[in-house]
């Protein structure tokens, strides 16, 4: 099991290194199928560990395995060590399982971009990274993988680095991640200065003994609050979310692998992994669970009104993260990693579709522009019904499943929780009515060009090649997206890797069927066995959730008919009367405008004022001037002597010598 193990973290970095040393000299789709197969083989020795650790007992299903003690004096344990129990290895299959699977779709799919084998040398790098956050057994490797997953996602959303959107797209996303690992470091301490450990099994076991303080001390509720601003700007919750939107820019098969079993989920694994910690600092708890039930209000209600096919998709995942923030802070911690897996299939899939649909309009996003692709792309069409279907929550879809049972624990705890209870329900019905508005509008309807000359076989190309953010001019050389664009229904690669996600995307749900099979509980027992939040189900609550989850899906999808298929002009009316609202929600609840004008440019004019006055007058006048100013005149004296002429200098040594006799003359 330990080699399997290591092997789980070492393929996907073996293969980073191989692709990035030796991209010149791969040809062809050499690269995509190196990449995809070592991460295949990740995969596999993921599996492998996890039959080995099956075979254990329950009280040993919790494996420390150390390569190398890093530091260990002082009070100081920073170990280079993995921690291989039930969670850690849910995710391992997760993220090794969806990334292989976006690894085959890019092969395909980014084949005519010149910086292919860059591509997957970052892609490699970014699943080590999440492995490495996923597996590491102490707080000082979460922070390397957290910090590495972000700078992982920044070469990702920047890869055409030539766009100014793209570049711009992952500073933001990298700046608004680096206030998450100050978050991190910071809450870190806080534990640590207590447990004065840094291994998490030992920080869990002094926090059980009250190392850490009171139920609800202090330092244990900023520590873990702290821990929750990591998370928050990792998964995207608000107020830490604007960077998810505009991680558009980079390649589609980003957008499905950041925003499907990845990154966006590090911040739910933190607070699963942290449980111990959040159940003693319930304040903080709290938080999470309200921040995640805000979180799926806005982005549903942005998610109806933007009109970027992947924007849409983008908000949707923010929503759905914010459902599981929201069950793992209130105690739903086997609901909430369920859903996070079968999210894992529906979104990938989703994503992967709408890659698809843009490669058959020459790269654009816009759905305004996009109309009756049900007959030219019908394998497109039925993953994207598939995916739509799950992520609605329609029965016997995965989504149906997970999403409900979120919400029955938290119903089951009574209270203010019947607050979130609500919101997690009206969110179910947004989302069913953005995500069939987009389904109707790509596909009903009147066939745009696109989709009539693909009918006749032939896949569009523009001409002309834009970006879709803004329609500047682009060439098609390193930096810019390549000339050619592929559909699923003519690339092997795509439609194979869609296929499978599409299955997973069906059946992923009967994983755990209420009052049928438990299967992940049982699983994951052994993680959150010393949890204090044991849910006692509820039948009549249980059948009255999925009938409800049920009746909310299929009016979403009927209204989202109604409106864009049978009344198309529908929209535009509401539209007309609820302009003020429409307003608000279309420019996204105006966050980005007031982190400009909250954070951004008072920062800014602090660095003027700074740089103007501080910097200019003390460090480079007095420090820097100063020095300078004295080394100068020193030198001007020095030349000034240096005049060449030797009775000059033999009036300067009998000076000289004059008065070294004078002083010895005083002193004697």
């Amino acid at each position: 099991m330990q080699t399997t193990a290591w092997l789980v973290l070492g393929l996907p970095l073996l293969g980073a290194i191989t692709i990035g040393l030796l991209h010149k000299r791969l040809p062809g789709k050499t690269a995509g199928y190196l990449g995809t197969t070592l991460l295949a083989g990740s995969f596999l020795c993921a599996v492998l560990t996890l039959l080995s650790l099956q075979d254990r007992g329950e009280a040993h299903r919790q494996v420390v395995f150390v390569a190398w003690d890093y530091a260990k004096t002082v009070g100081l344990d920073a170990q280079l060590s993995i921690l291989i129990d039930p969670l850690s290895l849910l995710m391992m299959c997760v993220v090794t399982g969806v990334s292989t699977l976006i690894h085959l779709y890019s092969i395909g799919y980014m084949v005519s971009d010149k910086g292919y084998a860059r591509f997957f040398a970052y892609l490699n790098f970014f699943v080590f990274s999440m492995l490495l956050l996923v597996m590491a057994g102490n707080f000082l490797l979460l922070i390397v993988g957290w910090a590495f997953v972000g700078a992982a996602s920044y070469l990702l959303i920047s890869f055409w680095y030539r766009r100014t959107t793209a570049t711009a797209a992952g500073i933001k996303a990298f700046v608004i991640n680096v206030v998450g690992d100050i978050g991190l470091v910071l809450g870190t301490y806080f534990i640590f200065r207590h447990s004065h450990s840094l291994d998490f099994l030992t920080t869990f076991k002094a926090a059980d003994a009250g190392a850490l303080g009171h139920h609800g001390s202090a330092d244990l509720t900023a520590g873990c609050l702290l821990l929750l601003v990591g998370a928050c700007a990792k998964s995207a919750q608000i107020p830490l979310h604007t960077w998810l939107p505009d991680a558009m820019e980079g390649p589609t098969p980003v957008s499905s692998l950041i925003h499907a079993a990845t990154m966006v989920t590090a911040g739910v694994y933190l607070i699963a992994r942290m449980h111990p910690l959040f159940e003693q600092a319930p304040a903080a708890a709290d938080t999470g669970a309200v921040i995640g039930a805000v979180t799926l209000l806005v982005a549903g209600t942005i998610g109806l009104c933007v009109t970027d096919l992947k924007r849409v998709i983008a908000y949707s995942t923010m929503s759905q993260i914010g459902y599981m923030i929201m069950g793992v802070s209130s105690g739903a911690y086997v609901a909430g990693l369920f859903h996070l897996m079968t999210h894992a299939f529906f979104k990938a899939l989703l994503f992967m579709a709408a890659g698809s649909v843009i490669g058959a309009t020459a790269g654009n996003q816009d759905l305004d522009r996009m109309r009756g692709f049900r007959k030219a792309m019908p394998f497109t069409f039925g993953c994207f019904v598939i995916g739509g279907l799950a992520l609605a929550g329609i029965p016997p879809f995965s989504g149906f499943f997970s999403k409900d049972e979120i919400l029955l624990v938290i119903g089951e705890q009574g209270g203010w929780h019947w607050a979130l209870y609500v919101a997690g329900y009206v969110g179910a019905f947004l989302t069913a009515i953005y995500t069939w508005r987009m389904i109707f509008r790509a596909f009903f309807g009147e066939a745009c060009p696109e989709a009539k000359e693909l009918e006749h076989g032939h896949l569009f190309h523009a001409e002309v090649h834009t970006n879709p953010a803004n329609g500047e001019v682009e060439d098609t050389d390193v930096g810019f997206p390549g000339a050619e664009h592929h559909i699923a229904e003519q690339t092997i690669e795509m439609k194979l890797a869609m296929g499978v996600l599409a299955i997973l995307a069906v059946v992923g749900g009967f994983l755990q069927i209420p009052k049928v099979n438990h299967h992940l509980d049982s699983f994951l027992d052994p993680t959150f066995a010393d949890s204090a939040i044991r849910p006692d189900s509820k039948d009549g609550l249980l059948y009255f959730g999925l009938v409800l989850g049920t009746a909310l899906g299929l009016a979403g999808i009927a209204i989202a008919y109604r409106v864009w298929v049978v009344k198309p002009g529908t929209s535009a009316a509401v539209l007309g009367r609820f302009r003020p609202v429409h307003r608000v929600f279309v420019n996204k609840w105006y966050f980005d405008e007031a982190i400009d004008l909250v954070v951004v440019r008072p920062f800014a004019f602090l660095g003027r004022a700074s740089r103007n006055s501080f910097e200019r007058i003390v460090v480079n006048g007095a420090f820097v001037g100063g020095s300078t100013g004295v080394v100068k005149a020193s030198s001007s004296a020095v030349r000034a002597i240096q005049t060449g002429l030797l009775r000059s200098y033999t009036a300067l040594l009998l000076v000289g010598l004059t008065g070294v006799g004078l002083y010895f003359l005083l002193s004697a």
